[in-house]
């Protein structure tokens, strides 16, 4: 982040007192810090609808929300482009460890004073230039994946997943009630959840817990026009081609 820039700052926490007081702590201390509150949310779920509207460089975050809560909003931030610095506010010390964990800048508990938020906003300026640490040291693997689907954010739980498809700019994410549309890589997904999710093609992953068996098609298999190992999947119709150059690591992993 360059200095010349203000940063932009967000609050989240699930109570307005606490909302109100960050507020006016970060009054207090503009001059010390320059910055611009680019908005509030009472919950992760919110928040990550705001930061996308409005992305911010520190994100003020406290950790018992409803719907979502801090821990698994840091790591939902970890997926974004440019994820913010994390400050964690919370009345709770047993999650400082798990906060560290996902790289936050720094950790501060309710209620919070002047000069202790002083020094964690100057530790995320710090962490600014280096925001891609958040990314590769949060934690390997997401519970659920973040959808935005007709400007809100819907989310999938991983475990809900029975394959993903990687199509043009977007992968498919399948479940058994419907499809949605991710834009993350596949190479991306395919790192971050194995071995829960098998590569069986250039452009799919499965998830080994769908398949429940597997049939020799004929007909084409990509452009080679010869029959192929398809697998059948727990409660769609749908069979998925399995590429002859994945097959052999496909059948171990999938114990076929």
């Amino acid at each position: 982040m360059s200095e010349a820039r203000i940063p932009g700052v967000v609050i989240v926490d699930d109570e307005v007192p606490a909302r109100s007081r960050l507020r006016h702590l970060l009054a207090d201390i503009a001059g010390e810090f320059p910055h611009q509150v680019v908005g509030e949310a009472g919950d992760g779920v919110a928040a990550l609808e705001l930061l996308l509207r409005h992305p911010a460089d520190i994100a003020l975050i406290d950790i018992r929300m409803p719907r979502m809560d801090g821990i698994e909003l840091a790591q939902q931030l970890a997926g974004f482009p440019a994820p913010p610095a994390i400050v964690f506010v919370t009345a709770y010390d047993e999650f400082a460890l798990k906060a560290f964990e996902l790289a936050a800048a720094d950790y501060l508990l309710k209620p919070a004073r002047a000069p202790r938020l002083l020094d964690a906003l100057k530790k995320a300026q710090r962490l600014m230039p280096g925001a891609d640490l958040l990314k590769a040291l949060a934690p390997a693997a997401r519970s659920r994946l973040r959808v935005v689907e007709r400007g809100r954010v819907l989310l999938v739980p991983v475990a809900d997943i029975l394959y993903l498809r990687a199509e043009q700019k977007y992968v498919t994410v399948r479940t058994r009630e419907r499809e949605y549309l991710l834009e993350e890589t596949l190479a991306q997904l395919e790192a971050e959840f194995a071995p829960r999710l098998v590569r069986i093609h250039r452009n799919c992953l499965v998830a080994t817990g769908a398949v429940v068996g597997v049939v020799r098609e004929a007909g084409t298999e990509g452009d080679s026009g010869d029959p192929h190992w398809a697998l059948c999947l727990k409660d769609v119709p749908e069979r998925l081609a399995v590429s002859r150059r994945q097959w052999p690591q496909a059948k171990a992993q999938l114990g076929l």
